[in-house]
């Protein structure tokens, strides 16, 4: 009885240890998540501004041109 309590003890010890790890890295996954959704929203905005300039200058040409 008492190994099998000593054993249940290290697993319950196994799993709160890769309970913290598993915490810490969701925690830096979520960061990183959160870095990217921040930079696809500058690029699209971006994007966006680069569009409307290019259909500025395209209705700037002439009509021949096109």
């Amino acid at each position: 009885m008492e190994v099998e309590l000593s054993g249940l003890e290290d697993k319950v010890m196994q799993l709160a240890a890769l309970c913290r790890e598993l915490r810490a890295e969701n925690r830096v996954l979520r960061q990183d998540l959160l870095l990217a959704q921040q930079e696809q929203q500058h690029l699209t905005h971006k994007l966006a501004g680069t569009k409307e300039k290019v259909a500025a200058i395209l209705a700037k040409l002439p009509e021949d041109v096109l």
